[in-house]
């Protein structure tokens, strides 16, 4: 009869440490289904970082905004300007053609991988000039990226002009365009517009605080 109480009072604890754990378990699931920005508790970066995988160098977001715009844009230089250069002959063709591939390449990898390296969201996007994923924006990039082509051509114009205005065999000095320079030029005047409109945005939104005033 002992025997039967002490199964019987065994029988209930189980029972109970089993509703308890299914209780505690269906509350941590509709807890993590109903999880969203709003309700989430703050976690530190420190405490992130801990569950980040990645290389063990660390390397600021700015440095690798810069390369990694930089490195396309030479990517592109080489095998869009060099690699058709021998076909295409007429300048405003070849430079017509390289504009469009460097805002595609803007568009579909350049950004979309400084998304996806972005530790949270948006957080890389004030290093792209149009940080919205929209259909327009490939458009958007093409031209910013032909303006900056040809902010680049000037450029190299000057130099050239400048090189050989001061030799005396004017043939021997110009300076030709490769990727790894081109690439450099071309992520310079991008971050001279990124800053550029920094600025304008900083001179509209405190002139919006003042006026409401």
């Amino acid at each position: 009869m002992a025997k039967n109480k002490r199964n019987r009072k065994g029988s209930a604890e189980e029972q109970r440490v089993t509703s308890e754990y299914y209780r505690l378990n269906t509350k941590a699931v509709k807890d993590l289904a109903e999880a969203n920005a709003e309700n989430s508790p703050e976690v530190s970066e420190e405490e992130l970082d801990k569950y980040r995988s990645g290389p063990k160098i660390k390397m600021a977001d700015w440095v690798k905004a810069i390369l990694i715009k930089g490195w396309f844009a030479g990517a592109v230089c080489f095998f869009v300007f060099w690699g058709l250069s021998m076909y295409i002959t007429a300048s405003l063709d070849i430079l017509f053609i390289f504009g469009m591939a460097l805002g595609i390449v803007t568009d579909l990898m350049t950004n979309n991988i400084l998304r996806f390296i972005a530790k949270t969201e948006g957080a890389l996007d004030r290093w792209m000039m149009f940080p919205k994923k929209r259909y327009v924006s490939l458009f958007l990039n093409i031209i910013y990226a032909v303006i900056l082509l040809f902010c680049v051509m000037f450029l190299y114009n000057l130099i050239n002009y400048g090189l050989t205005g001061a030799a005396e065999n004017a043939e021997s000095v110009p300076l030709s365009v490769e990727p790894v320079l081109f690439g450099v030029f071309y992520t310079a005047f991008d971050l001279l517009f990124l800053q550029m409109k920094q600025l304008c945005r900083s001179i509209v939104s405190d002139a919006k605080r003042k006026a409401q005033r």
